[in-house]
């Protein structure tokens, strides 16, 4: 039996009358055991976060920006805990989850160093019409609300943080829901904000059922949802409270472009092991993983025996093993899912260069050629190992290519050509366009979300302060400028 592992309720730790048990989507082993908030306890949480809502955003910024330093330092403290746990709970193999921990960790350090600096205030001369005489607007920044913070499972920890530290960074409450699939890694995020010296009520983390959620979603005193997750879910969000502010982080089908400059021994070796990495890191189970190579037909026939090869090297199993490149899917049902969609694609007529295989929650990292349009994988976010590759005629039919899904989170673009980096720029319906490597590059201080279907705002910690914020203009009468 594993101990019950307590929720936060508005910054302490409480029980409900229920519980549910947490469970390695290798083998089945339990992880944890953790309390379920009743209806009223939610209530109580939600409740301390709209009455806090004012002297929170009234604290100074130095005591924000301690607090966030501390919760840095102690991630960085308890990161090979934070790693096993986050590996235990999500499959991950621990290299990236060590990888999770550390990210988590700068995540909190800028949201220490923007809110020190952040709302700063603008002043603006009115006096440039004589309407305006002696005139001067002072624009600031002031919280939009509490935020409802609504988290995936497969980066427990460190989406988590993309929600709570600019929130608390601006002086907003926040709610986190976590995924019930993953909540210890939040669980333990709330055990540093207890160490710290916030308000009362700025922060909970709730670990309730999915099905509870629509009640969260629709309360008036929640007026911002950030929300990680499928485009279904996401918009389904977005569309039951339209006059909520709503950011939306949702799905992708990343494109890797390989342009015909890129034709040297070594420039292909390079994308080939990048891509294959990246098709398989978290088990696909990233936003930005590479599910598409789109490369020139001077560069296609070099370049594939190349990304088999470096896919068939991925070292997959136990992800707990140093070694492992590759663990399992969150669940067999998510295995069972890309396998079928791999099925549909092969009876379709797409070529099946290696992988194809399930063993429970795993599934062999994958690469087909030749796959039809219409099929689901084609056109839909696999969220696992699988790289679909197409050859296509010059710059521009590559970059026609990748806009033709419906999704637009990030691309990656394999060139030398500096002209050419900026038509892509220009040209590719994405919200990130990273040159000379795949679509999986993220640094958590840069503006990070989609355009299409791929969601609504933007992450990365300053420009989710903002989104969580509003202009607030004051004009001061009588001023001798």
């Amino acid at each position: 039996m594993t101990p019950t592992t307590a929720f936060w309720l508005a910054g302490r730790q409480a029980t409900g009358e229920d519980a549910f048990d947490v469970t390695s989507p290798w083998d089945g082993r339990p992880v944890g055991t953790v309390a379920v908030p009743t209806e009223q306890q939610v209530e109580e949480a939600v409740a301390a976060a709209h009455a806090v809502r004012g002297v929170f955003a009234a604290t100074p910024a130095h005591q924000r920006a301690a607090a966030l330093d501390h919760v840095s330092r102690r991630l960085g403290d308890r990161a090979e805990e934070i790693a096993r746990l986050i590996s235990a709970e999500n499959g991950k193999p621990l290299k990236w989850a060590r990888g999770e921990a550390g990210r988590a960790v700068s995540v909190f350090r800028f949201a220490a160093e923007e809110a020190r600096r952040f709302n700063g205030g603008e002043a603006q001369r009115l006096d440039t019409d004589p309407g305006g005489a002696s005139r001067l607007a002072l624009t600031r920044r002031f919280p939009k609300g509490v935020v409802l913070g609504i988290a995936p499972f497969n980066f427990p920890l460190n989406l988590c943080a993309h929600k709570v530290a600019p929130a608390l960074a601006v002086g907003t409450p926040i709610i986190l829901k976590p995924a019930p699939a993953t909540p210890l890694s939040a669980l333990l995020l709330g055990e540093l904000l207890a160490e710290t010296d916030l308000p009362a009520g700025a922060w909970s983390v709730l670990p309730v059922p999915n099905d509870r959620m629509p009640a969260l979603v629709q309360d008036d005193r929640l007026p911002v949802i950030s929300f990680t997750g499928s485009d279904k879910v996401g918009y389904a969000i977005m569309d039951s409270v339209p006059r909520k502010h709503c950011t939306l982080e949702l799905g992708g089908n990343g494109a890797a472009v390989v342009l015909a400059d890129y034709a040297s021994d070594q420039d292909l070796d390079h994308a080939a092991t990048r891509i294959a990495t990246f098709s398989n890191y978290q088990g696909g189970q990233s936003c930005i993983s590479v599910q598409r190579v789109i490369a020139d037909a001077a560069v296609y026939e070099r370049l594939v025996p190349r990304i088999v090869a470096a896919v068939e090297a991925q070292v997959t199993g136990d992800p707990s093993d140093e070694t492992t490149d590759v663990g399992p899917l969150v669940s067999e049902d998510a295995a069972r899912r890309v396998e079928s969609w791999v099925d549909e694609a092969v009876q379709a007529g797409a070529r099946l260069l290696t992988g194809g295989k399930r063993d429970g929650s795993s599934y062999a990292p994958t690469v087909l050629a030749d796959v039809p349009d219409d099929v689901t994988l084609a056109c839909e976010e696999v969220f696992g190992p699988v790289l679909t590759l197409r050859s296509v005629t010059g710059e521009e039919a590559a970059f026609e290519a990748v806009n033709e899904s419906k999704y637009g989170l990030q691309a990656g673009v394999f060139t030398h050509d500096l002209q050419a980096a900026f038509r892509a720029h220009r040209a590719l319906e994405v919200g990130g366009v990273i040159i000379g490597d795949v679509p999986s590059y993220r640094a958590d201080q840069m503006p990070y979300g989609g355009a299409k279907q791929s969601g609504v705002g933007r992450e990365g910690v300053r420009f989710a302060m903002e989104d969580y914020t509003y202009e607030r203009v004051m004009v001061l009468t009588g001023l001798d400028l």
